[in-house]
């Protein structure tokens, strides 16, 4: 059982990149497909509290759910919005890593790098042409 966990959603490309960094380390994560299979409350609250964020910066503010629900009026407290983002899990955003050294919303991508256990085994370069890893499995950025 792999000891790194990604909240991923394959339709995003961030998601797909840091999957990808991820695997390019030589780690098989277990991937939750959140908007199949999306955390309890519990389970949410406690992401959110172990990447050290507010529930606002957790929350996804583009898109049709957010904007229907009116969620950018600062009269939802935190309650709230954990509750909207555990009926509607589009709401959470993503991707959320969950590693050994810690749990980090990885926007960008390349934020996963600072708590993978391993190092990057080759090149990386995004899906949109943006090099990462060189050559020699190094940074770039």
């Amino acid at each position: 059982m792999t000891d790194t966990i990604i909240f991923h959603n394959p339709k995003c490309g961030t998601s797909r990149n840091t999957l990808a960094l991820i695997r390019n380390a030589g780690i098989e994560p277990r991937v939750v497909a959140y908007l199949e299979a999306p955390p309890t409350r519990d389970e949410l609250v406690q992401l959110i509290r172990d990447c050290g964020l507010s529930v606002r910066e957790v929350l996804r503010s583009k898109g049709e759910v957010y904007d229907a629900l009116q969620l950018d009026d600062p009269k939802w407290s935190d309650d709230q919005l954990i509750d909207f983002m555990v009926a509607h899990p589009i709401l959470i955003n993503r991707p959320i890593v969950v590693t050994p050294k810690g749990t980090r919303l990885c926007r960008p991508s390349e934020l996963v790098l600072d708590i993978l256990t391993q190092a990057q085994t080759g090149p990386f370069t995004k899906e949109d042409g943006e090099v990462v890893i060189d050559a020699q499995g190094r940074r770039v950025k």
